[in-house]
């Protein structure tokens, strides 16, 4: 299983490798809204401490969870970039090469 901020803490990576991998390319492309949904298990742990988790769940495992209140979430995130040393976060941007009969 893995929790709701595993799987955004990922797309955080895969977007920022995305970033880095078009760096001084030539064309860029403006990243707008990043939309995901996921069906995701809600539990709560008991004791002192107790936390609340969001756990992303298979379409077909909806069964290990009969405990567990399951939902669907849609959630937009609108990437930024914060330049290196600070300052206004910006619209990312990303770079690849430019491919024949693109448009």
């Amino acid at each position: 299983m893995i929790e709701l901020a595993d799987m955004i803490r990922e797309l955080r990576e895969q977007l920022t490798t995305a970033l880095t991998d078009g760096d001084g390319r030539m064309l860029r492309f403006e990243m707008g809204p990043v939309e995901i949904e996921a069906s995701v298990a809600v539990t709560r742990e008991a004791g002192g401490d107790a936390k609340v988790r969001l756990w992303v769940v298979d379409a077909g495992a909806n069964g290990k969870f009969s405990r567990a209140e399951t939902q669907r979430v849609t959630l937009t995130l609108t990437p930024k970039v914060v330049p290196p040393g600070g300052g206004r976060a910006e619209t990312a941007m990303i770079t690849g090469d430019e491919v024949d009969g693109e448009r």
